[in-house]
């Protein structure tokens, strides 16, 4: 969980938690869950090694052959990229939704609407999700500077592939999870 994600969690006179809901003790650790990643083993899909699951995230960070077990799965779920790049959306500037002043990057975009427009209640379309494959230009967001603050925080091109095919990729987890033990 991101922070604001997980500080909402916590707000609730009863905190719950975000995935199973039951209720969370802050500040309390989950000894039990600790305990279970101490003392269960697994193997790393690079190379073949044995370890407890507690050590498994710094081994993977450091191991070649894991990045190399990742990469294969990353590849066989890449779309060829198409030659006509006209359709595709432009994902790099965005005009602002209130005063249409154009060619801001996304963090300009937050910066220029947080000062200019902080206090705007009108409901626009996000030009940033708009321009995403899953995104809607037709949904108004009913608090945009707040929606700015909490989803545009960092850029998707950091964290996306906009040639992945999301039926490819789903297919080649659930393929990749049946294998794995």
């Amino acid at each position: 969980f991101c922070t604001p994600c997980l500080q909402e969690c916590l707000k609730p006179k009863k905190p719950v938690c975000g995935v199973c809901r039951s209720s969370l003790s802050p500040g309390s650790r989950a000894l039990d869950l600790e305990k279970q990643l101490e003392t269960t083993e697994t193997t790393c899909n690079g190379c073949n090694k044995k370890m407890f699951l507690s050590k498994m995230r710094s081994h993977a960070a450091s191991c070649s052959k894991y990045q190399n077990y990742i990469m294969e799965g990353v590849k066989a779920v890449t779309k060829e990229p198409l030659h006509n790049t006209r359709s595709f959306p432009n994902r790099f500037t965005f005009p602002c939704p209130y005063c249409s002043e154009k060619n801001f990057d996304q963090e300009g975009l937050v910066e220029h609407c947080k000062a200019l427009h902080s206090m705007d209640a009108k409901q626009v379309v996000c030009p940033i999700c708009a321009s995403m494959p899953w995104g809607d230009p037709n949904y108004r967001s009913a608090n945009f500077m707040e929606h700015l603050q909490r989803r545009h925080r960092f850029s998707y091109d950091t964290f996306v592939d906009y040639d992945a095919d999301e039926d490819d990729m789903m297919a080649q987890v659930l393929m990749r999870s049946l294998r794995d033990k």
